[in-house]
Formats: structure tokens, C-alpha cells, sequence
């Protein structure tokens, strides 16, 4: 197992509340690029796979659109990518199944009411991300999962939706979800997180509901490599935690509401969504 001394040593430590953090994705992952190994290199592949799969998104929904350059591929390759599924039912080298499946069924998805593009596109990563060799990685992205799903499965019963219509995957979470009727799902004799997110689950601030979900993540990056500080899973971790604080840097109060209305929005379908849940 490599270790990353040098690396991990010569970047700051950071903290949930920097409100402009000293580093950047993608300065670090130009850093690394010569120092990890070729194994090493490619279990990062699953942290930036989420950039182009968000960048793939966007091309199809405006072939214009700027893009996120901290992904795997640059332009061309994408634009390769979304010719290459339009004309072949094949795998496509160089790229994860999952990409061109998604290419190629997105033109006849998008126009039902019930779609959302983004949504289906992360299920899809989670799902071939939680495949990662790396324990610590797979478990980090099969526990995001699950936070999504349970936090989904709090609102669309508070708001009297039937939980298996917005439920996604099929592991034991979600399994739980869609057919416990208990007030925890019966999950927390097993997940001892799901308690901690159910309170969080009930704050009203849409901002601080999105910080408090972002402290838990960050405390399970933290016991997960408090005693490998200078293996490839704490620099994962390093680009996990610089992921959540890039995003505050550019979310205000008003953009914050703003995001936690579409998510009502999207998880609403047909359904009637209370003006004073709306309004909060």
C-alpha cells in the first residue's frame, strides 16, 4: 500500500466552517497526478466520474453549456462518448457502461413528466461507484446513497407521498424504506447514523439542514481515516471534504432555499406540496 507522506503533509487542514478554502480540486488533482501510483490513480477515477457524469447532463440538455473541467474527460471525449452511444448499442472503451446506456435512452426519457435527468444519472454513478475495489470508497459512496434515501423517504412521508415511488436503488436500505412503516424504518439497530438524520431530517432551515448533513459526512471521513493520514484514502477523503467546502463557497441563504425548493419540486411529481412547507 502506498503512502503519501509527502502529500498529505504539505496540505493545509480544513475545517467545515473555511469560508474560502486554500486549496482547490482541481490544484490537487494536478498535484497528484505524478506522485500516485497507476492503481492509486484509478480509484480516484470514481471521485472525479461524478464531475463528467454532471458534465454529461448538461451537454445533452444544451450541447453549449460550460462543464465542470475537474471530471476524468474534456470536451471531445464527451462529444465522442454521446456520438458513439447514439450509433452503437455496444460498450464504448474508455468509458463506464453505465455513460453510454444513459445516452442512449435520455432522448425517450426526457419527455416523461416523471423524469429527472440529474437524479437518474446519480443513481446510476452511486450504484457503479459503490462497486469500487477501495472499501473505505465504496462504503463512502453506498453510505451517500443511503443518506439521499432515507432523507427522500423522510419527506415524502411527511408530506403523506407514498415512500416507494421515490425510493431509489435496491439494497437493504432501500428495501427498509419501501416496506417498514415504523417510524425509523426499523433501520437504527443497524445504522447508527439514521437517528442523528432523522433529527436532522426536522430542521426547518434549508441551509442549516444542508450543513448539518455535511458535518455527518465530514465525521465519517474522519473516523474512517483517523489512523491512515497518509494513505490514498485520506487523500480521497482530502477531495471529498474540499468537494463540500467549493460548494458552500458558492452557496448563499437565497441559493441555498433555492435548492432545497427543486428537490421538493422534483420529489413532488404530482403531488400536492403544502403552500407552508413551500413557503419555509
Amino acid at each position: 500500500m502506498a503512502s503519501y507522506y509527502c502529500i498529505m503533509t504539505g496540505l493545509p487542514e480544513l475545517s467545515l466552517t473555511d469560508t474560502r478554502p486554500a486549496y482547490t480540486i482541481s490544484r490537487l488533482k494536478e498535484d497528484c497526478e505524478e506522485l500516485l501510483t497507476d492503481s492509486d490513480r484509478q480509484l480516484l477515477f470514481y471521485f472525479f466520474l461524478k464531475a463528467d457524469c454532471r458534465n454529461l447532463v448538461r451537454l445533452l440538455k444544451h450541447p453549449d453549456a460550460d462543464f465542470d473541467p475537474n471530471g476524468n474527460y474534456n470536451l471531445e471525449q464527451y462529444l465522442e462518448l454521446i456520438h458513439e452511444a447514439s450509433i452503437s448499442e455496444f460498450d464504448i472503451p474508455k468509458y463506464p457502461s453505465f455513460m453510454a446506456d444513459f445516452v442512449r435512452s435520455y432522448h425517450e426519457n426526457i419527455v416523461r413528466p416523471d423524469y429527472f435527468a440529474d437524479d437518474a444519472m446519480m443513481q446510476m454513478y452511486y450504484e457503479y461507484s459503490t462497486r469500487c475495489k477501495n472499501e473505505m470508497m465504496a462504503d463512502w459512496y453506498t453510505f451517500n446513497f443511503n443518506l439521499t434515501n432515507i432523507l427522500t423517504a423522510l419527506i415524502a412521508r411527511k408530506n403523506g407521498w407514498n415512500v416507494g415511488d421515490y425510493v431509489l436503488g435496491d439494497n437493504e436500505i432501500s428495501e427498509m424504506l419501501r416496506i417498514n412503516k415504523s417510524r425509523d424504518f426499523d433501520l437504527t439497530r443497524e445504522y447508527d447514523y439514521v437517528a442523528e438524520l432523522m433529527k436532522i431530517a426536522d430542521e426547518t432551515d434549508p441551509v442549516e439542514k444542508e450543513r448539518q448533513i455535511d458535518v455527518m459526512k465530514w465525521q465519517w471521513l474522519d473516523d474512517r481515516t483517523f489512523f491512515d493520514t497518509f494513505s490514498i484514502e485520506a487523500v480521497f477523503a482530502y477531495f471529498c471534504k474540499l468537494e463540500m467546502l467549493e460548494r458552500w463557497e458558492h452557496l448563499d441563504v437565497e441559493e441555498g432555499k433555492e435548492t432545497f425548493r427543486q428537490i421538493i419540486e422534483q420529489l413532488r411529481g404530482e403531488a400536492k406540496v403544502p403552500e407552508e412547507f413551500i413557503r419555509k
